[in-house]
Parts: structure tokens; sequence; C-alpha cells
């Protein structure tokens, strides 16, 4: 089932990432949680995820990891399931085994990570079918749309 949220600046799109942490925090399974980001450029992707690291509360900034493709932020909060936020953009690939290259498999395959994967669409087939797809959508110049859908 979809869930739709609006948002009119970055703020808001930051705090949606940072309350989507409660409801991941009580996933429980035998692999990695998977947040896989699409839609438009400038739609809030690396913005929702900024939200997501605050909830989690990583003191580390957030960046988009274009350039380096991956990158590996270790939780210091004890109580929570999840030791290791991986940030992932796919922007530059052009073939999703360049991905499978730099050692998806394993990492999704770890129970004690959370994935957060930018331009998702271009990897769609090799992402597990159980994951969390969040579009980004431009409404007009001020309005972004956040739609949620549970696969």
């Amino acid at each position: 089932m979809a869930k739709e949220i609006s948002t009119k600046n970055s703020e808001e799109t930051q705090k949606i990432g940072e309350s989507f942490v409660k409801s991941i925090k009580k996933k429980n399974g035998r692999k990695a949680i998977i947040v896989a980001l699409e839609g438009d450029l400038g739609g809030g992707k690396t913005t929702f995820a900024q939200g997501l690291a605050r909830g989690l509360r990583l003191k580390d900034s957030i960046t988009s990891p274009s350039f380096v493709l991956i990158k590996k932020y270790q939780l210091k909060e004890k109580n929570c399931k999840i030791e290791n936020l991986y940030h992932i953009d796919c922007y530059r690939l052009n073939k999703s085994w360049q991905l499978q290259e730099l050692g998806l498999e394993e990492i999704i395959n770890d129970p004690k990570n959370l994935v957060v994967i930018e331009w998702a669409e271009r990897v769609e087939e090799i992402l597990p079918k159980d994951k969390t797809v969040i579009k980004f959508e431009w409404v007009d110049e001020n309005k972004r749309k956040i739609t949620f859908n549970n696969k």
C-alpha cells in the first residue's frame, strides 16, 4: 500500500526521513534493511537520507556518495539492531553489475546493515524484492511528493 506525503522544503523532507527511522528500527530479518530511493534529480533523495541518519543519531555529516558510490557509517547507538548505514548512489552507474563488483551482495546479506540506495531504479534487477521503495517527484517549484511503497 502506498503512502504519499508532500513537502515544501528540505527541512520538511529531512523530518520525514528522521521519522521514517521508527518504522525500520522495528524490522527484524536475516538480511539488511533496503531503502530504495528513486525519482527526480534534486527531488530530495540525499536530503531524506540526511534526515534518516539524524533519526539514527549519526553524528557524521551525510553527503551524496556520487563520486565514491558507497559510503559506510557506523552507528553508536547500542539499542538499535542496525550497526551500519550504507549510503549508495547509483547515478553514475551504467550497468548494475558495477554495483555487484563493489560488494553489494555482502552488504545486503548482513542483517546489521541499513542500506539506502539513491537512483535505485538503475539497479532494480539486482535488488531484493523485500525493500521499501520511496519515490521523489517534483509537483511544482516549491513542492515535492514523496511516495512510500513496501515491496
